[in-house]
């Protein structure tokens, strides 16, 4: 086995954002050596990680060059240069997620049309080419009011989604390509986080309900576990594990879903990579998602992924009104708070919904635990000076 720990080792990590701080508290608790791409100055991993290098994810160049230095590859935003990629793999580097998986992700278009093709329950859709052939197929009558519209690439954080009721609706849209997805009445949103390793070991995170917010259609909420019953969690488990076996992943891969009023699971979205229906298991998981990505992509054994307590993550975000310096108005009393702890990113500057932190609750009781949650969300503001 290759010597990860102390040594000279060093694995590339394409993204500094706070998902790739949360995967750097795991490499610095394994001492494993760390180089970051971002091109922020500003990135929350700069603080963390051996090397930080600014440049831009989406040039060849820079993350080629980037890629050479490194002896693995990993990546904490899907926005990077896939060729790129490619060809570090085809010189022998060994990138997890694989290129391959990421360009059937990367483009949402390409994304159902691949669940379509692998028999993988999903939501009826079209793809449109531009914002003109949408409008073409509503005149026409081939697309019905109200459906799901969605940018095929550079959506994130409630970014790039839409309900379209009315022809009104579709003038603020963006211009390039995207999908009209039938809007289906459901029960729950539900997530899955799958870990794969090269050698082909799979295992499963507990099913997680999402409440997500009701204007800017971000997860406000992640409970877990589920308040599903056992059935429909076995169900929406199995259907995680077609859709890592059909993208070969190697890492992590959310899963996010739709429970219908008949119970049946439905694929909405996937992410390659650590994702925040997971952080909940930073404090409620034996191996949080995070430490377990890093097992996942080194071929480690991958860890006990059950739950110790119930764990509800609420998301920070900027609130409405306030852009510039941040202030965390009343941290002081969500601390005070039993089983409460809050994550900050690192982010100096907030803006309306961005996300700025996280706090986890847990609790043995899971309905203890949302009340909570609830008193948190409440009680913290994301406010500027």
């Amino acid at each position: 086995m290759v010597n990860y720990f102390s040594s000279d080792f060093t694995l590339g990590i394409l993204g500094g954002g706070q998902l790739g701080k949360m995967l750097l508290y795991e490499t610095r608790k394994f001492d494993i050596k760390t180089h970051v791409l971002d091109p922020s100055a500003e990135a929350p991993c700069r603080i963390a990680c051996d090397v930080f290098q600014q440049g831009n994810l989406m040039d060849f160049d820079t993350v080629y060059k980037f890629g050479k230095k490194v002896d693995v590859i990993t990546f904490e935003i899907e926005g990077v240069n896939v060729d790129a990629l490619e060809k570090l793999e085809a010189e022998g580097k060994k990138v997890y997620p694989s290129a391959k998986t990421l360009r059937n992700i990367q483009d949402k278009g390409v994304q159902k049309q691949f669940y379509k093709n692998h028999r993988i329950p999903t939501s009826p859709f079209k793809i449109f080419e531009s914002k003109d052939k949408l409008n073409e197929a509503i005149v026409r009558k081939e697309l019905h009011f109200p459906f799901v519209w969605k940018s095929c690439t550079g959506g994130y954080d409630g970014k790039g989604v839409s309900i379209v009721r009315t022809a009104e609706d579709v003038i603020p849209l963006s211009e390039g390509a995207c999908i009209a997805e039938k809007l289906i009445p459901f029960k729950n949103e539900l997530a899955v986080i799958v870990a794969r390793t090269p050698s082909g070991n799979v295992t499963t995170y507990p099913v997680v309900e999402m409440e997500f917010h009701p204007e800017a259609n971000q997860v406000e909420y992640v409970i877990c576990p589920a308040r599903i019953n056992d059935s429909v969690a076995e169900k929406a488990r199995a259907v995680a594990e077609k859709v890592s076996k059909a993208f070969e992943h190697v890492g992590l891969l959310a899963v996010e879903m739709f429970q219908t009023e008949d119970d049946e699971i439905l694929v909405n979205e996937v992410a390659p990579r650590p994702h925040n229906s997971g952080h909940y298991s930073i404090e409620a998981s034996f191996t949080n998602q995070f430490e377990q990505h890093v097992r996942a992509i080194l071929d480690l054994p991958l860890g006990n992924t059950n739950s110790k307590v119930g764990g509800i993550m609420v998301n920070l975000v900027g609130a409405e009104g306030h852009n510039g310096e941040v202030v965390y108005e009343n941290i002081e009393k969500i601390l005070a708070m039993e089983g409460v702890t809050p994550h900050i990113y690192g982010k100096k500057e907030t803006r309306p919904f961005r996300k700025m932190g996280h706090v986890t609750i847990v609790n043995k009781d899971i309905s203890e635990a949302r009340k909570i949650a609830e008193e948190v969300k409440n009680t913290i503001q994301v406010i500027s000076k």
